[in-house]
């Protein structure tokens, strides 16, 4: 009979925090085994100590290296794994010989802890046990005395060891969060924070339930003083006072073509931090409801009154976001925001646009690669500008052979466009040009499929589909899996040879 294996969490620091199960395995196995630096002090034996029975085989498992570099071949990483190896190959010989071996590990054992790579190589020899801890994201909350997620909230634990501009993209994306591992790591999280426009209301916590134990705003710490068992934490933004901005200002959002999988983290952030949303209802209807956020609705008509209304709450210090479909610049809220925000009495209104996914971007993915070389972007409404000048543009564009992305075909009033861009571009293209109908991307309903210009049906053209058209050069391809694919070659001939 083998021994068995226990990954026994111990909590976040005070030994009282241990569950009666953690404290019932340790004092009864056989072996404890624990990690250490170099140095030979363990905190997961300080805080079991008060548990050991003073007759037990004790495991020492010292890193050969922390923090600093290594002459071994395989580098940090090749360092660790040789330790891992041999380390779980002592406990093994104890498990062998019968004898049940508790693996020590501060927090919970399968969170970010060092006893996870003893279970990857020993849990499927042996019978395991994983007995989970109060990790340090609880004690911190529990410390702060504020709640880290409410109702619809969304928690996200990022290390600090991440890339800068990963993390301010995290940080600009989530409700609330808490950032592991900081030590040296600081004053990268703290310009993270920043960037993400988060610093005032991260909070700092160090050695949670430990002796030394700190908690602070994470904007007064000083970096020099950060050691590794410390957190960052982004509490629950609900009943929390929002502060005003001292002066107001317009954030235009592009929100992409369809739901949240098309919104960019910066964006995400945007969104969370207005007081206002400002937007034609339906776009606004895909944004998460939050408490305390107020929403303004309004038809899809009117983007120069609802780019004034959005001024004029900026004017009066509120923080506004407007909502586009796509990208806001393109056929969408940014122009109508500049144009009035030009004028008096809104041209000191600080505005700023935020990019989002184009609908002919995510229509050209679903086809395959339609927009690899040169082309043009027009709409085929008439609303705001002659059909003249609509159909000069299009011969334009397919005189000098450019693929066409092709915004606003048709609607309930404008009916004739579609056909008469047809018979247009058949006196410049094939019959047999590739024309993806893209419908709906990314939404419930979505529809993307290819047809050749000659066949082109008008009557399956509505507002909520968008056309690429390709070039001389464009093919539609039948893969192996049936599956028919449109790209247009980056290469284009040579006609001078």
């Amino acid at each position: 009979m083998t021994g068995r294996l226990y990954g026994v969490g111990l909590g976040p620091g005070d030994p009282s925090l241990l569950t009666v199960r953690a404290a019932e395995l340790i004092g009864k196995a056989d072996v404890i085994a624990y990690h250490s630096a170099r140095h030979g002090r363990s905190i997961a034996r300080s805080i079991a100590e008060r548990y050991l029975t003073g007759g037990q085989i004790e495991e020492k498992l010292v890193y050969p290296i922390t923090v600093e570099t290594t002459d071994h071949p395989g580098g940090y990483r090749g360092a660790l794994e040789d330790f891992y190896e041999e380390a779980s190959a002592r406990l093994a010989a104890h498990l062998d010989a019968g004898r049940d071996v508790a693996v020590l590990a501060e927090g919970d054992p399968l969170f970010y802890g060092s006893y996870q790579h003893m279970h990857k190589r020993l849990a499927h020899r042996y019978p395991t046990e994983v007995v989970p801890g109060v990790t340090s994201v609880s004690a911190a909350a529990a410390r702060l005395g504020t709640p880290l997620v409410e109702a619809e909230e969304v928690l996200t634990i990022i290390p600090g060891t991440l890339p800068e501009e990963e993390l301010t993209a995290r940080l600009a994306a989530t409700d609330s969060a808490v950032i592991m591992k900081l030590g040296r790591t600081f004053p990268t999280v703290r310009r993270a924070l920043e960037r993400a426009g988060r610093l005032d209301e991260a909070r700092y916590v160090e050695r949670a339930t430990m002796d030394g134990e700190r908690t602070a705003p994470l904007a007064e710490v000083d970096p020099e003083s950060v050691p590794y068992f410390s957190v960052a934490v982004l509490p629950s933004r609900l009943n929390q006072p929002k502060p005003e901005p001292v002066r107001g200002e317009v954030v235009v959002i592009g929100t992409g073509p369809a739901g949240p999988l098309w919104l960019t983290p910066e964006a995400r952030g945007e969104l969370a931090n207005a007081t206002d949303l400002v937007g034609y209802t339906t776009y606004l209807d895909r944004v998460p409801v939050r408490a305390g956020q107020l929403r303004h609705g309004s038809d899809n008509k009117v983007e120069a009154e609802r780019a004034e209304f959005a001024l004029d709450l900026a004017r009066r210090g509120r923080r506004v976001a407007v909502v586009s479909s796509g990208d806001p610049g393109v056929f969408a809220m940014a122009t109508a925001v500049l144009e009035a925000a030009s004028a008096e009495p809104y041209r000191e209104v600080p505005v700023r646009i935020l990019p989002g996914m184009t609908a002919a971007h995510a229509a050209a993915s679903r086809a395959g690669a339609p927009l690899g070389h040169d082309y043009a972007v027009v709409s085929l409404s008439d609303r705001l500008k002659p059909w003249a000048v609509v159909a000069d543009r299009l011969r334009a564009a397919a005189a000098a052979d450019l693929v066409l992305a092709l915004y606003n075909p048709g609607s309930r009033s404008r009916t004739t466009q579609v056909g008469l861009t047809r018979d247009l571009l058949l006196e410049y293209r094939a019959p047999d040009t590739p024309v993806v109908l893209a419908r709906d991307v990314g939404g419930p309903t979505e529809r993307v499929r290819t047809v050749r210009l000659g066949e082109l049906d008008p009557t399956e053209v509505d507002m909520r589909t968008i056309l690429l058209i390709g070039s001389s050069q464009t093919q539609a391809v039948q893969r192996g899996d049936g599956t028919e694919v449109v790209w247009t070659p980056r290469r284009y001939p040579d006609t001078n040879r």
